[in-house]
């Protein structure tokens, strides 16, 4: 598709954009006096003014009937998470039975590593990749410890080449290979945070259960960003937060995968609780426990139900529009950006080197940049211009425009935006 960096070409692709009128449907924060240009997304989105409603229901649910809004609010407490399953399921390509909501992320992936990484002494070891998510890190170590393994021979890092900024599919299959039968779990994020690189799921996972090891997904940055089709290719586990792109708000609940041929087998390990518990008999208090037959097994405690409206809210919204119309607009307001910031460094001779991979299937909706000779000056002089983005250390701006409520407007008006910070850092120069 041809590009024009014009304000008149913007407003008419928001014209004819289809998801248009979703933008009325979020709550923007505003900088000096002005509504923001919202880039941030993939850290947290913005407020559904549905989200408001459902949450305002939960309150006067709890005022009117207290303890019997279990049973007896429009909406009863007790299955409230039992509503989110199948939306969640057409998102992330599952089946609905496959999916539960809980808790939050890195809770999840523990609790999901208790059931699924179980080393032997010969079976022992975990692929990842290389600075991945802190979070992820520190989970990973801590759970090797907790087996009374040591970190640096149990845990195998997945690595970028020399002066590359993306991991390459043939190293990762390579180091597979290499760990071969000692391989017990490969556990990576699904889009890499720091450059939005998005790995071939599929492939991984069938290469890795070629050795017998366990394969789950950090899907933090890909849920309700990428295309997930997590039944068909054959993934153990995953889990993924709600407030990034699912826009349910602050350390909302964490949504959770689990492949339906564990549903059944009693014997699994895992940290049982009684939300887990046999649904028809959970009341009577049993000693044994008999975990239901699907995700919601891996239930512990009764759900935040408060932490649940707004996620009920935000993919009810992305089940009347289906992820392949998201997709689509995704991929078009995405080479937008990529064209005004190309076209804006020509312009006023600037060096804005974008890392994230161009090929569509390795990339969502997140450009990462690095701004040369810029840096932090630049990603400060933007948030104090009303343009919402990330910084990440060392030196990336994160950008991420969200089909539901960027439009092609706040991207030309950032590229403008950018050509007036360019001729201000030089005349300070000067």
């Amino acid at each position: 598709m041809t590009f024009e960096n014009t304000l008149a070409y913007a407003k008419s692709l928001d014209e004819k954009d289809p998801l248009a009128k979703y933008r009325e449907e979020f709550n923007f924060p505003q900088v000096n006096g002005k509504q923001v240009i919202y880039f941030t997304g993939n850290s947290l989105g913005l407020q559904p003014k549905r989200a408001v409603e459902y949450v305002n229901e939960v309150m006067q649910d709890w005022g009117a009937l207290a303890v019997e809004g279990h049973f007896y609010a429009e909406k009863p407490w007790w299955d409230y998470h039992e509503r989110l399953s199948e939306p969640l399921s057409g998102l992330v390509g599952a089946l609905p039975s496959e999916v539960t909501v809980m808790n939050t992320l890195t809770v999840n992936l523990h609790l999901l590593m208790m059931t699924f990484y179980r080393p032997t002494a010969e079976k022992y070891k975990i692929i990842c990749e290389e600075k991945a998510f802190p979070s992820d890190q520190y989970m990973i170590q801590s759970q090797v410890r907790l087996h009374g393994l040591d970190p640096k021979e149990a845990i195998v890092e997945l690595k970028k080449r020399p002066g590359e900024h993306n991991f390459r599919y043939e190293d990762i299959i390579a180091k597979i290979d290499e760990v071969g039968d000692e391989a017990a779990l490969v556990l990576i994020g699904g889009l890499n945070y720091y450059t939005g690189q998005v790995f071939d799921m599929r492939a991984i996972t069938a290469h890795a259960h070629q050795y017998g090891a366990k394969v789950g997904w950090d899907l933090a940055h890909a849920a309700g960003n990428v295309e997930l089709k997590l039944h068909e290719w054959n993934v153990d586990f995953a889990a993924w937060c709600s407030y990034k792109y699912m826009n349910a708000g602050p350390g909302s609940a964490s949504g959770c995968f689990v492949h339906e041929r564990y549903h059944t087998d009693k014997e699994l390990v895992r940290l049982a609780g009684w939300w887990g518990h046999n649904k028809e008999r959970r009341f009577l208090m049993e000693r044994k426990f008999d975990a239901i037959e699907s995700a919601h097994g891996w239930q512990i405690s009764n759900p935040s139900i408060l932490s649940l409206a707004p996620y009920l809210a935000s993919i009810e919204m992305f089940a009347e529009v289906g992820m392949e119309k998201l997709i689509t607009k995704r991929d078009q307001i995405t080479a937008y950006l990529e064209y005004v910031m190309e076209d804006v460094a020509r312009a006023v001779n600037a060096n804005y080197e974008i890392i994230t991979p161009k090929a569509g299937k390795e990339r969502g909706s997140q450009l990462s940049v690095f701004l040369h000779g810029k840096g932090k000056d630049l990603f400060s002089y933007l948030m104090d211009e009303g343009v919402i983005v990330d910084w990440r250390e060392p030196n990336v701006v994160r950008i991420a425009p969200v089909p539901f409520y960027t439009s092609y407007e706040d991207i030309f008006r950032f590229g403008e935006i950018l050509k007036k910070a360019d001729s201000l850092f030089h005349s300070q120069e000067e």
